[in-house]
């Protein structure tokens, strides 16, 4: 609730409602008074375009924040690549993706594209950075208040950066799993996706779906496993993050026919693979962080057969939205059971839940709290401690 005329501060004090400082305020063009506009910088990582052709959940994410904010008025510069798409002022420094275009050195262009957000600190109210930890080590050198969205820990070995800028930064984690008992956060704000990209499809196709990275991670052999012992069709998509366990774990697996590999797939074929299959299989070796394809799939109305790790829980209603398993017989049995799950209802849990919309409404609550915090200076900096 914003309370806009002269006035307030009496109605704001019978009601109960804290109203922004009298410095967060401007007259506008029309002569009325309202809220300033936040500025934003948007930090994302640069191995693929922001939003991506094809693989890229981080920057898909940053996309979709970053649209939904400016659509809603807030001033956002989005830092990223310079073939990047956007409504927002796009500043780059670095020409393209270094994933797509190997004559780039990673480690020099993130380096230049942390220190460009850095170097401009002092013209946003908050800096948003969704490239993990290397940025934290940064953050002291400004008084621009930094969270941070965790999307996941690639090992523990990165923790210590995390543990030192704990009080200092603030933490979103992407799901409840997914948090680290050793850091503080100041909300879990979960992905949100753009429904109208994805089609519900009521009567599926007669394969099963991989829709990952090719890695041990994910588990591509055990959906290989899977789709055998249950006689189905297999297609696996995704993006071969490990060329080594392709080429001994699921190449040899591949015949054209009862199972194959499509590549990676962009927005139109990953709308119609999703929605074309009898299930989505989610056989993880690791704790999911989230599992964007999870909810992909859901908004297709195609139920998913995951591993029960990570965030799994938190996505899926077991019996409901798809079936959460602890091996490949069980999920084998979960396949010849997928006659029990409305496609419907996995379609309505998506519009409930994992809208970009709300997404997008949580995460600009979360920037009202920091910049208020900041703003009133109460309270220190930093995520509050549990």
């Amino acid at each position: 609730m914003r309370l806009n005329e002269d006035g307030d501060q009496a109605v704001a004090e019978r009601v109960g409602i804290a109203l922004e400082p009298e410095s967060d305020y401007e007259r506008r063009a029309d002569g009325s008074r309202g809220l300033k506009a936040m500025k934003i910088a948007m930090l994302s990582p640069i191995a693929w375009r922001t939003p991506p052709v094809g693989y890229g959940p981080w920057e898909r994410v940053v996309s979709l924040l970053t649209e939904g904010a400016v659509a809603r008025g807030i001033d956002v510069t989005l830092f990223a690549t310079a073939d990047s798409v956007t409504r927002a002022k796009l500043h780059a420094i670095v020409p393209g993706a270094y994933e797509e275009d190997k004559a780039l050195d990673p480690k020099v262009w993130e380096c230049l594209h942390i220190a460009e957000v850095f170097e401009r600190a002092g013209d946003f109210d908050l800096i948003h950075n969704h490239f993990d930890f290397l940025p934290l080590t940064y953050s002291g050198l400004t008084n621009t208040p930094v969270l941070t969205t965790i999307h996941g820990f690639s090992s523990p070995k990165i923790l210590p950066v995390y543990r030192k800028y704990n009080r200092k930064t603030y933490y979103v984690s992407i799901s409840n799993a997914d948090r680290s008992p050793e850091l503080d956060y100041t909300a879990t704000v979960y992905h949100g996706i753009d429904l109208e990209n994805f089609t519900f499809q009521e009567t599926p196709g007669d394969y099963l779906l991989f829709f990952g990275r090719i890695h041990h991670d994910k588990g591509a052999a055990e959906a290989l496993q899977i789709a055998r012992q249950t006689g189905m069709k297999l297609i696996l998509a995704g993006v071969i993050q490990n060329m080594d366990y392709f080429r001994s774990a699921v190449e040899p697996h591949l015949d054209g026919v009862r199972a194959r590999y499509v590549g990676i797939a962009g927005p139109e074929i990953r709308n119609k693979l999703l929605g074309g299959a009898r299930a989505l299989l989610h056989p993880v070796n690791f704790n999911e962080p989230f599992g964007l394809s999870v909810v992909e799939a859901g908004a297709c109305g195609t139920p998913v057969v995951a591993f029960n790790r990570g965030s799994m829980p938190e996505i899926i209603e077991n019996g409901v939205n798809g079936f959460l398993v602890s091996d490949v017989r069980a999920a084998t049995e979960a396949v010849r059971s997928l006659d029990a799950i409305s496609r419907r209802q996995c379609r309505k849990m998506v519009e409930e839940r994992f809208s970009r919309e709300r997404m997008v409404e949580e995460y600009l609550g979360v920037y009202h709290k920091i910049i208020a915090k900041k703003s009133t200076n109460t309270g220190g900096c930093g995520n509050e401690p549990r």
